[in-house]
């Protein structure tokens, strides 16, 4: 990027118009979605929240459109852990095309079992990269059909410590919830930087972009009732930590950034300002072993594998 591109202004709180345009947000319903898709509802774009839970989702819609008047967001059931559910799934997106799909719905869990999905897969790495890897095959034409579409991918800082096990993506040996919660993020950002190599190989209008929210706590996270509520409490105690992570509607802010500023190239890696934890959004290098070549194109060999999926994604 520029030095003149890197000094120009991004103000998180006058984001550009997106009046016309459509956006999927998985896992819209809570977290770092919830608030992605809040932010993008104030841009006058459709955004439309993946969630199985309907009534989540319509929590969600409902505290969207209390605070963004005029707000068009809508709801797709969407089940990233039943793999033969996804393309009806699109099917029932109902749109001419789609300018980007934010791929953020995550499952992590702390304590063991093992638990699967209805695959057969771990859940972790099922949910977080399989469901979100074959999402995209589904969602290809209507990426392709927008005059620059985006897929982002939210990582995670947890996946700059680990590494990917090539012969055990399902943790089947020694499993360790939160390790396997860090590779299935680490997974989903190979996936990205290696899909952002492929769209250009063959020179598709589709950009693929990777950005973290840093460190985003729910105590430093404004309350947005139904979906999430913090009492005054809560936030004094952990405003000490606000001094290193943010909350996650700042945490948000790099997804958004991402999915919106024309700035933005296929290939790169956002995340927060302040040693990748918290403040403002800013480019960020990619850590090599993200950005492997080896290492991607062999995750998105097995990944098809697992799931079943054309080798092309259905970009072609």
């Amino acid at each position: 990027m520029s030095s003149a591109s890197q000094s120009r202004t991004w103000d998180v709180h006058r984001l550009p118009s997106a009046e016309g345009r459509n956006f999927l947000v998985t896992g819209g319903n809570a977290g770092i979605g919830y608030f992605a898709a809040e932010q993008l509802a104030a841009t006058g774009a459709v955004v439309v929240l993946g969630s199985r839970d309907a009534a989540k989702a319509d929590a969600a819609m409902a505290s969207i459109r209390s605070r963004v008047p005029g707000a068009r967001v809508r709801h797709l059931v969407l089940d990233l852990a039943d793999l033969s559910s996804l393309k009806a799934a699109v099917d029932r997106l109902d749109l001419g095309r789609l300018d980007a799909v934010v791929h953020n719905a995550g499952v992590a869990l702390d304590d063991p079992p093992r638990r699967e999905t209805a695959d057969g897969h771990e859940l972790m790495f099922g949910t977080n990269h399989l469901g979100h890897f074959a999402l995209t095959r589904w969602l290809a034409p209507l990426l392709s059909a927008a005059p620059a579409g985006r897929v982002v991918t939210v990582g995670s800082f947890a996946a700059r410590s680990e590494r990917l096990d090539l012969d055990d993506l399902g943790s089947t040996r020694d499993y360790r919830p939160k390790r396997a919660y860090g590779r299935s993020k680490l997974a989903q950002m190979c996936f990205g930087f290696e899909l952002d190599r492929r769209l250009r190989a063959v020179g598709s209008t589709v950009l693929s972009v990777v950005a973290h929210p840093g460190g985003a706590l729910d105590t430093l996270t404004p309350s947005r009732a139904p979906v999430h509520v913090t009492n005054p409490g809560q936030r004094l105690r952990a405003l000490p930590a606000g001094l290193l992570v943010q909350g996650k509607h700042a945490g948000a802010r790099p997804v958004v950034r991402a999915v919106l500023d024309p700035e933005v190239r296929g290939g790169q890696l956002w995340g927060p300002r302040v040693f990748g934890l918290r403040g403002l959004p800013r480019r960020e290098p990619v850590p090599s072993h993200m950005a492997d070549p080896d290492v991607g194109a062999r995750l998105w060999t097995a990944s098809g594998e697992l799931t079943g999926t054309d080798p092309d994604l259905g970009f072609r």
